[in-house]
C-alpha cells in the first residue's frame, strides 16, 4: 500500500491489531512515532506492535524487514543482523530474491 514511512501520528491513523485474540482497531497517540502506508500504521512503539494487516504468513509472497539500531548497536551490528537475516531467508526459501539497504541518520 504505498512506501513505508517513519513518521509522527497525528493520531487518527488506523492501526489493526487484536486484543484477547478478537480484531480491534487502535489509533496511535499524536507524535508517537510509526511505520505507516497509505492504508495506515503498520507498526508502532518503535518495531514493538506490528499491525495484522502486514503480518507474515504461508501465503506471504513480499516482505519487508526494518532492522533499527537505538543506543550502543552500532552500523557494522546492524549490518550483520541484516546478513545473517538474508541468510536465514535464503536457507529457509532458495529461490527468494533480496535486497538491503542501510539509511543512516541525517547530517
Amino acid at each position: 500500500m504505498g512506501a513505508a514511512r517513519l513518521v509522527r501520528a497525528e493520531g487518527d491513523e488506523t492501526f489493526e491489531t487484536t486484543a484477547g485474540g478478537e480484531p480491534v482497531v487502535e489509533h496511535p497517540s499524536p507524535g508517537e512515532v510509526v511505520w505507516r502506508d497509505e492504508a495506515g500504521v503498520t507498526c508502532r512503539r518503535w518495531n514493538w506492535r506490528q499491525c495484522t494487516r502486514t503480518r507474515l504468513t504461508h501465503a506471504t509472497t513480499r516482505a519487508m524487514f526494518v532492522l533499527d539500531a537505538l543506543g550502543p548497536m552500532d552500523d557494522t551490528a546492524l549490518k550483520a543482523a541484516g546478513d545473517h537475516l538474508m541468510e536465514a531467508l535464503t536457507d529457509a526459501g532458495p529461490g527468494v530474491t533480496l535486497a538491503s539497504r542501510l539509511v543512516g541518520a541525517a547530517a
